[in-house]
């Protein structure tokens, strides 16, 4: 196949340099290369992430260290239950020397968000975000404006038995490309922690790469080759979520183009122009797990879900 002959291209000095990010951010973060590949595949392909797991694993810390070896501006809106859109969005405000009304845009207005405690917020003000994930703009009494190039929401929250807190709506949850688990560090990586001097994990980080160049790698993401045969297979994936055999939501048309961005980012930070099977499968539980509902009587948890399909449908 085509595919299996391309996938051996390699794309030179600058994929090096997407894996170095990675490899640096390892450094601050510690047994934790799996969630920064997701969280830099995401970013290369545009892609918002939803980072679940209790308190104190590191979800804040992974965004803060990748935005700035990435060299890009944040902004960090800690959810509560009295949130207001408009303390997300920004207000309109009567100038009285200007004699005009003035917007004043709000935090949204970075080029990272880090959506702290996200299912903390009433629903109402989850959906401030809706319009900002798919359009990056936003609209305030009326008007239109655009939020920065690059711009990406990375949301934390809190596990839903938890006290406080507002299940994410399946339009929301699927405007994120990635749901992923922190989960505890293993011994070795908590031990490094534990005896790391303190000063050493709280000097700044320098970036490692500016905006411009970050723009030329998302660039390359959709020049990654896909051939009919890897699109077939992500199609059989798709399909069986929506078999009814697994009694869930099946994916939807935007969750389907986003695997496929999301598998041709894997590939390129991979050092590889062609995506294949195994780029599919290796973005697969991050994308399918919070997407698929399940049925109130089954008690796999979506990640379970999400293996039990790769396992099911074969690479022809």
């Amino acid at each position: 196949m085509s595919w299996l002959k391309r996938a051996g291209q390699k794309a030179g000095l600058t994929l090096s340099e997407m894996a170095q990010v990675v490899d640096r951010a390892e450094t601050i973060i510690l047994g934790k290369q799996q969630q920064l590949k997701l969280a830099m595949t995401a970013i290369l392909a545009h892609g918002h992430v939803l980072l679940e797991d209790v308190p104190g694993v590191g979800k804040t810390t992974l965004v803060k260290t990748l935005a700035q070896l990435l060299g890009l501006k944040t902004k960090r809106i800690q959810f509560t239950n009295d949130l207001l859109p408009a303390d997300i969005l920004g207000t309109t405000v009567f100038d009285n020397i200007k004699n005009e009304f003035v917007f004043h845009p709000g935090p949204i207005f970075a080029q990272i968000i880090i959506a702290d405690e996200l299912n903390r917020a009433t629903p109402k003000t989850q959906s401030a975000l809706l319009q900002a994930m798919e359009e990056r703009r936003v609209t305030v009494d009326g008007r239109t404006y655009s939020l920065p190039d690059p711009f990406f929401v990375v949301a934390t929250q809190n596990p839903s038995h938890q006290m406080g807190t507002y299940p994410l709506p399946e339009s929301q949850l699927d405007r994120f490309m990635f749901r992923i688990e922190m989960g505890y560090p293993n011994r070795k990586a908590e031990y490094d922690l534990l005896t790391r001097n303190y000063s050493e994990s709280s000097l700044e980080i320098s970036p490692m790469v500016d905006e411009d160049k970050l723009k030329k790698w998302q660039n390359q993401v959709e020049k990654v080759f896909v051939s009919p045969a890897v699109v077939n297979y992500l199609q059989n994936l798709i399909d069986c979520t929506r078999s009814g055999v697994y009694q869930v939501l099946g994916l939807s048309p935007r969750a389907g183009l986003a695997w496929l961005k999301a598998a041709r980012s894997w590939a390129l930070l991979n050092d590889r122009h062609a995506v294949l099977p195994e780029d599919i499968q290796s973005v697969g539980v991050a994308l399918m797990s919070h997407r698929i509902a399940q049925a109130k009587h089954n008690l796999q948890t979506g990640d379970q879900l999400a293996r039990e399909i790769l396992a099911k449908v074969s690479v022809d």
